[in-house]
This record gives structure tokens, sequence and C-alpha cells, in this order.
């Protein structure tokens, strides 16, 4: 099963745009993630649609973060972005026939009900201004030159 890194591909482009001091355009986001604008342009319109995210058209327009970074918490990222899947384990099969298999499905849907759970929760307990403050505490540690923040 692929990876789905969205959720940390937006919590990078979030920590950038937080930095800024105005709105930051779909191209320079793309820039800092290796990726294409039409991309950032998709991922966020999710976040906009949930009142994470404004965004300005024309000269001198962009995006930018709508709530305070104490506001905005990784669940409700993860919600925007459609609550996609958490674990990449899963069943065999959904409906067995057998029973040891059914046996199986039992105990392994209450262990990833239960791990999905405790994910959700530790998601509602850490905000924007939580990383952002971790990003602001190694530069401190480790003062990083401009292209590395850029492109980190």
């Amino acid at each position: 099963m692929k990876r789905d890194s969205r959720l940390s591909g937006v919590l990078h482009v979030l920590l950038h745009m937080a930095e800024q001091d105005g709105p930051v355009t779909s191209e320079v986001l793309a820039k800092a993630m290796d990726t294409n604008p039409v991309v950032v342009r998709r991922v966020m319109a999710g976040l906009r649609e949930q009142g994470l995210v404004r965004s300005e058209k024309g000269h001198g327009g962009g995006w930018t973060i709508a709530r305070p970074l104490d506001g905005i918490t990784l669940r409700d990222i993860y919600d925007a972005l459609g609550g996609p899947s958490l674990l990449a384990m899963g069943h065999r099969t959904e409906a067995p026939g057998c029973l040891v298999e059914q046996a199986v499905n039992a105990a392994l849907g209450r262990a990833f009900h239960d791990a999905e759970g405790l994910l959700l929760a530790r998601f509602g307990e850490v905000t924007l201004a939580m990383l952002s403050a971790d990003f602001h505490a190694r530069m401190t540690a480790r003062p990083l030159g401009r292209k590395e923040i850029d492109h980190g």
C-alpha cells in the first residue's frame, strides 16, 4: 500500500506560510515542496473549504492562513484532507467465510480501531502553533541557511 504523505506535506506548507508576512503564491509553495503548483492549489482548496486558509487572486495575491496557529490542530487538517487512511494494514478478506479468519478479523479490527482512535485524539492535541514553536526552537539551536529553510 502506498503511503499517503498529504498530511505531512500540508503541515510543511502551512508552516512555511506562517513564516511569511503576506500571501504566498502556489508557485512559491510548490517550489518549497518540490511539486507542481496545481497539486498545491488542489490541496489548498480543500483547506479553504474548511476555513483553514484563504486565497486572494490577482497581483499580490496568494494563500494565507485563516485562523491563529493555536486554533488549528492536526486533526482539523486531517479532516480537511478527507480523513485519509491512517494504517497501511488491513484484513486479508473483509467478509470471510472461514471462522478462523473471522476471529482474526475481529481481533485485528478492534486493534485497528483503538490505534486509529489514539492517533486521532493525539492529532486533536497538536496545534500548528506547537509545530511552529518546535521549528523556531530548532532554528535557535542550530541556525540554518535560508536555502535549507526554504526547501527543507
